[in-house]
C-alpha cells in the first residue's frame, strides 16, 4: 500500500505543480502592461480542451505508457520554451502545452486509479493522487518562492525537469494492479457498508489488464477495439448514455464549487485589504507589514486548506455521503455572499482590522476545506460506483475510465467560467470601496 500511495501522491503533485508555478510567476513573465488574467487563461483553457476533448474522441484501450510518456513531453517543451523566449506570444504558448499536458495527465491518473481491484485498492489510489494535487499548490508557490531570484530563465528552466518524475515513478515505482488480487482487503470502505467482491469487480484477465506494464501481452492501441465476442470500444451513443446521468449527480456540484471559490479568489480576495494591524494590540497578526501582505495571506490559508481536506481520504476520513455532494457548494456560496458584502459595504469598520482579518481568515479557510473536499469525493464516489451487471469486463473498465474522465471537464469549466466573473467582480467591489473613502485597493 505504500508504494501505491507514495506514487499516485507523486502523480497528482508533479501533475499539479507545474500550474502553480506558472500562476505564482505570472507577474514575472509576462510584462506589466499585459493582464495577469491572460496569463490565467492560458494555464486552464488548453486543460479545459483536454478535459472535454480527450473522452470524447479516444477509443478502446488506454495506453498509458505512451499517453504519460507524451504528457511529461509536452510538459517539459512547455516550460523550456517559456524559460528560453522572452517573448510573450511564445512564452504563452510554452504555458498552454503545459497546460495541456496537465489537463491530460490528471485525466489519466483518475482513470489509472480505476484499474486496481477491489475497490478499496482504487479508492486509497484516488485519495493519494488527491492528496497529491492539494499538496502542490503549497509545494509550487514554495519552488517559485525561492527560485525566483533565479530569474525566469534559469528558475522555470529548473522546474522544467519535474515532469520527469511521473514516468520514472509509473515504470519503477508503481504497483501492478495484480498485485492487489491475492491480498485479503475488504471490497470498499464506502458509507453503504462492507459488499461482498462480485464478478463485477473481479481480477482482470492477464489479457485485459491496462496497457500500464509493458511486460503484459494483449493490449490494444488506443483507438482499437479490444478482442471480445462483445463490442467493447465505446461508441459516441454509449458515451453520451454514460455521460447524461453524471451531469446533475457529480458534475453540477463540481462546476459550482470550482465558479464559487475561484471567484472568491480571484475576485473578491484581491479587495479585502485592511490598515496593517497594530501588532501591540493584535500580536497574533504581527507578520503582515504592509496591504500588500494580505493577498498572499489569503492564498495560503486557501492552499493550506485545500491540501488537508484533499487528503482526507488518504487520512482514513469516510467519504463525503453521496446525498450531500451539493453541501460544500451551498457553503461556497454563502461564504462569497458575505466576503462580498463586506468587501463592499465594510459592515465590520476599519477601527476592529482585527475581527474583519479574523473573519476573513476562517471563511477562506473554510472556503479552501469545501473545494477540496468537493474534489475529493465527487471523484471518490464515481470510482467506486459499481458497473451494470452482466457486462463483459473490458467493457466495464472503459465504461468506468470514461465516467471519471469526463467528469474533470466540470472543475475546469468551473474556473473558465469564474475568471470572466472576477475581473468585473473585483473593479465593482473596488469601486464601491473607494465610493466610501476606502482607497486600499487602488495602492496595491
Amino acid at each position: 500500500m505504500f508504494r501505491l500511495g507514495s506514487s499516485f501522491f507523486l502523480f497528482g503533485l508533479i501533475n499539479n505543480v507545474l500550474y502553480v508555478i506558472v500562476l505564482s510567476a505570472a507577474l514575472d513573465l509576462v510584462p506589466a502592461y499585459v493582464p495577469k488574467g491572460v496569463v490565467a487563461f492560458f494555464n486552464i483553457a488548453p486543460a479545459f480542451a483536454a478535459k472535454v476533448l480527450w473522452p470524447i474522441f479516444s477509443k478502446g484501450n488506454i495506453r498509458y505508457s505512451r499517453r504519460l510518456f507524451g504528457c511529461c513531453a509536452f510538459s517539459v517543451t512547455g516550460m523550456i520554451i517559456v524559460a528560453g523566449f522572452n517573448y510573450t506570444a511564445i512564452r504563452l504558448l510554452g504555458i498552454g502545452l503545459a497546460s495541456f499536458a496537465s489537463g491530460l495527465g490528471e485525466l489519466t491518473f483518475l482513470q489509472l486509479s480505476t484499474t486496481y481491484n477491489p475497490p478499496v485498492v482504487a479508492g486509497l489510489g484516488l485519495g493519494y493522487f488527491s492528496s497529491g494535487t492539494g499538496a502542490a499548490g503549497l509545494v509550487g508557490a514554495f519552488l517559485w518562492w525561492n527560485l525566483r531570484s533565479l530569474g525566469v530563465r534559469v528558475g522555470v528552466g529548473i522546474s522544467a525537469i519535474l515532469p520527469l518524475v511521473i514516468p520514472l515513478v509509473y515504470h519503477l515505482w508503481v504497483p501492478r494492479p495484480e498485485a492487489f488480487t491475492m491480498i485479503d482487503l475488504p471490497a470498499t470502505y464506502d458509507d453503504a457498508g462492507d459488499l461482498n467482491i462480485s464478478d463485477d469487480y473481479a481480477p482482470l484477465a492477464a489479457s485485459d489488464e491496462p496497457a500500464h506494464f509493458e511486460a503484459v501481452q494483449g493490449f490494444e492501441e488506443e483507438g482499437a477495439a479490444a478482442p471480445s465476442r462483445h463490442p467493447t470500444a465505446l461508441s459516441v451513443a454509449d458515451k453520451s448514455r454514460l455521460f447524461m446521468p453524471l451531469v446533475l449527480k457529480y458534475m453540477l456540484p463540481l462546476f459550482c464549487v470550482y465558479m464559487f471559490e475561484y471567484t472568491i479568489n480571484q475576485g473578491i480576495a484581491p479587495t479585502l485589504v485592511y490598515p496593517v494591524p497594530d501588532p501591540d494590540a493584535y500580536p497574533y497578526l504581527k507578520f503582515i507589514h504592509s496591504i500588500r501582505d494580505y493577498y498572499p495571506l489569503w492564498q495560503l490559508v486557501y492552499q493550506a486548506a485545500v491540501f488537508i481536506s484533499r487528503s482526507s481520504i488518504s487520512l482514513g476520513l469516510p467519504p463525503l455521503p453521496a446525498r450531500l455532494l451539493y453541501l460544500p457548494a451551498a457553503i461556497q456560496a454563502a461564504i462569497l455572499a458575505i466576503l462580498a458584502l463586506e468587501s463592499a459595504t465594510g459592515f465590520i469598520p476599519d477601527s476592529s482590522e482585527g475581527l474583519a482579518i479574523t473573519l476573513c481568515f476562517v471563511l477562506i479557510a473554510i472556503e479552501g476545506f469545501c473545494g477540496g473536499s468537493a474534489y475529493v469525493n465527487v471523484f471518490y464516489r464515481v470510482n467506486q460506483e459499481r458497473p451494470a451487471p452482466g457486462l463483459p469486463r473490458e467493457r466495464a473498465k472503459q465504461e468506468k475510465e470514461f465516467q471519471i474522465g469526463a467528469i474533470g471537464l466540470a472543475d475546469s469549466l468551473g474556473i473558465l467560467s469564474a475568471s470572466l466573473l472576477a475581473v468585473p467582480t473585483e473593479m465593482g467591489l473596488c469601486s464601491a470601496q473607494v465610493s466610501r473613502g476606502k482607497m486600499f485597493c487602488k495602492e496595491l
